[in-house]
């Protein structure tokens, strides 16, 4: 079978594994029924009615995110409905599970029950040469011989991370962390499952656990995590998030991690001005953040959509000043017979029946794409009779919740473009701890240029795939 032909089998059956594996599923979006941002340049702070109440300041960019009646506050032009995503329409679950801790609807982990081998799982990291895992004797050198990200901070915008976990203990800055939902709760995820805590693990997880369940890797263990909670439960609010990253800038991250985003339908600007409002929100906001040193990585999105279609706009990648990431995958790791004679030549020679590069069935793609990186990818036949398959996801930190409602960590697999944008993020940190003083455009452009570009070519992969070890070379 070529792998065109593959590919459009997995396009297909997307709608079937993206309930099932997919980190992030699918969400969807509305606008919210009393939630609005308030434009300042529009409308003065003096002409917002009292009963009208003030949700999150964001007046660094001329907004304000209220909830009221709306039509109270000047005219169509001085106020935009807040967006409203919603990940509760995925009920997917674990496709697998052996014995061991159960997980949440959304959090689809694979959970694995006894000591891990991680240079089997985590492919991710062996391809790009992080930790012990280098597949590149040429020097025996890994990226961590030069930096693990040492000195950087980044912000995980998104259901909120676990700072319980073994993999992530010490690395979470609890006095900086933040929820910024109305649920009056902390910074720990809130019923939204492990999103949050598997995408921390990507980035910054120590495999310092010693215990029965083995420990994971991240590709910069030595930077800190903030947790910035934007999920309650199922929701989000596109104002959280703008607040969230406002934030994130003002404490010194380097980076924001945001993998959450959402497609709409854009046919004509006049029949959806508040799309176009929201777009204009998410712009002000990244140019804001940017100025201050930080850039906002965000995940593609996992529709399986080219988003150069006119009459489709997606959020917030598509966003001037927004980093986009697509995700790639193999189909092959350590899949039994001669997969698994060598666990060394998983990743080489003709072992794969796609490459570690190959874009992932469901990556939405096209010219908002900057960058590709691992984001897991799926052969569906395989999934449903070899348990084997789910090695070709991304394995990463989890948590679940037993019958006395106590959080139980854990690891697990999940796919999706939300895989992928943390790969960049942590990245972003190892620039910094080598450049300390590195701008935004400086750091974006260590990692288009040295990003290598396979043969699907830039409508899949932007500038190119994420390639660490180029990276670090042509930073230090």
């Amino acid at each position: 079978m070529t792998n065109q032909s593959r590919r459009r089998i997995l396009q297909t059956t997307g709608a079937v594994i993206s309930t099932t594996i997919l980190g992030a599923g699918a969400a969807s979006a509305q606008k919210a029924n009393s939630r609005f941002l308030i434009d300042l340049r529009e409308v003065s702070r003096a002409q917002v009615p009292e009963d009208v109440e003030i949700i999150h300041d964001l007046s660094e960019i001329d907004m304000l995110a209220a909830q009221g009646d709306e039509s109270k506050v000047g005219g169509p032009s001085a106020t935009t409905p807040d967006i409203k995503v919603d990940w509760s329409g995925d009920k997917g679950g674990a496709v697998k599970e052996q014995s061991g801790p159960s997980v949440d609807e959304r959090s689809n982990s694979h959970n694995h029950d006894g000591p891990p081998k991680n240079t089997e799982y985590q492919w991710d990291k062996r391809v790009q040469d992080v930790g012990d895992y280098t597949d590149k004797p040429d020097d025996g050198k890994s990226v961590h011989d030069t930096t693990t990200g040492e000195g950087t901070r980044v912000a995980v915008v998104d259901t909120g991370v676990s700072p319980n976990h073994p993999d992530l203990e010490g690395v979470v800055n609890e006095e900086l962390s933040a929820n910024f939902t109305t649920d009056g709760l902390g910074f720990e995820p809130n019923g939204a499952g492990d999103h949050g805590t598997h995408v921390a693990g990507i980035i910054a997880a120590t495999n310092s656990n010693d215990g029965p369940a083995g420990g994971g890797l991240g590709t910069a263990p030595d930077t800190e995590i903030v947790s910035l909670r934007v999920f309650s439960r199922k929701e989000n609010y596109t104002s959280d998030s703008l607040a969230a990253f406002l934030y994130a800038a003002e404490v010194g991250c380097d980076a924001a991690n945001y993998s959450v985003g959402y497609p709409e339908p854009y046919v004509d600007p006049e029949e959806y001005p508040w799309l176009i409002g929201i777009r204009d929100a998410y712009r002000r906001t990244a140019k804001a953040v940017r100025e201050k040193g930080m850039l906002i990585v965000n995940s593609a999105g996992n529709d399986g959509l080219n988003m150069n279609t006119e009459n489709i706009l997606s959020l917030p990648t598509e966003v001037e000043g927004i980093f986009g990431v697509s995700a790639t995958g193999p189909i092959g790791v350590g899949w039994g017979d001669k997969h698994s004679d060598n666990e060394e030549k998983w990743l080489t020679e003709n072992r794969l029946e796609e490459p570690t590069t190959q874009p992932a069935f469901y990556t939405n793609y096209g010219s908002a794409v900057d960058v590709s990186a691992a984001g897991g990818n799926a052969d569906v036949e395989e999934l449903s009779e070899n348990p084997d398959a789910y090695n070709d996801l991304v394995y990463s930190t989890v948590i679940s919740t037993d019958e006395q409602g106590n959080v139980v960590p854990g690891y697990g697999w999940k796919a999706g473009t939300s895989m992928a944008a943390p790969q960049v993020t942590a990245a972003v940190a190892l620039v910094r701890s080598l450049r300390p003083d590195a701008g935004v455009e400086e750091v974006e452009r260590l990692i288009k240029d040295t990003a290598t570009m396979p043969e699907e070519g830039e409508l899949y992969h932007g500038d190119g795939h994420l390639d660490l070890e180029r990276l670090v070379k042509a930073t230090k």
